[in-house]
């Protein structure tokens, strides 16, 4: 007996593994379109600005030309802004110091336009010299370098002291430059220790200088940035750095 089961017991084992085999081998039946399908939930419907620079209908306008009401003195952080606003452009006044928005914001979409002084004074970073603050600590940098020569990690566009523009498309002196920043706000854990740095993609004019580019820390002028734990909204600043930069058409769209 034992020597006719043993033949018959892995003749049977044989069929089924065979039969398993050609299971595993069948291709499954298709999907129809409709199971990778989904409608909810709907996005929100926005009315886009009539140009394209324009702000939409989600967005916090921070400066329309009309008033400084969204904007305190970033020595503070209360007392008025005292920048000038000429011809509905918000103009920086020398030795005022830095302005910063009342309201603060973390994830964004921020549009912002400004022009270098026409009349050329200084090179480098002396020239036509201001900045745009993410949080009040993530520089993007503004400076008249259409021309001007000066560290490539310091010139307009760069993440300042961190990554160069890829490009360099800025239009002349008294022309104005367009900003269009998406910024991610860095994360920390519950021990505040850095969870995902900071990210951030700039287009100047329409071009794009800074692809996702993630940040090394908040801006420093000397030595290595380094993450410290910070709040998870922060005000944006505008920087005085004694020249008489333009701004206006300044909105957000927190994300």
């Amino acid at each position: 007996m034992k020597m006719t089961l043993k033949p018959i017991l892995t003749l049977s084992a044989l069929v089924m593994l065979g039969s398993f085999a050609h299971a595993q081998e069948k291709t499954p039946p298709p999907l129809p379109p409709e199971a990778t399908e989904f409608y909810t939930p709907v996005p929100p419907k926005i009315t886009p600005g009539a140009q394209n620079h324009q702000a939409p209908s989600d967005a916090i306008v921070l400066f329309d030309g009309s008033s400084l009401n969204n904007f305190v003195s970033a020595k503070d952080g209360s007392s008025p802004a005292e920048w000038n606003i000429e011809n509905g452009e918000l103009v920086v006044t020398a030795g005022k110091g830095d302005l910063q928005s009342k309201m603060s914001f973390g994830d964004a979409q921020y549009h912002v336009e400004w022009s270098a002084p026409t009349e050329i004074k200084g090179e480098g970073q002396g020239r036509g010299n201001s900045g745009f603050f993410l949080m009040g600590l993530y520089e993007v940098q503004i400076l008249d370098s259409y021309e001007s020569k000066t560290y490539t990690n310091g010139q307009a566009g760069s993440i300042y002291k961190q990554y160069p523009p890829l490009v360099n498309p800025l239009r002349a002196p008294g022309e104005w430059n367009y900003y269009d920043i998406i910024f991610k706000a860095p994360r920390f854990d519950k021990n505040g220790v850095l969870a995902s740095p900071a990210t951030v993609t700039v287009l100047i004019n329409g071009v794009v200088v800074q692809n996702n580019v993630i940040l090394r820390g908040p801006t420093e002028y000397i030595g290595i940035p380094n993450y410290k734990e910070h709040a998870e909204e922060l005000p944006i600043k505008l920087q005085d750095h004694g020249n008489p930069v333009r701004f206006r058409n300044i909105w957000v769209r927190p994300l």
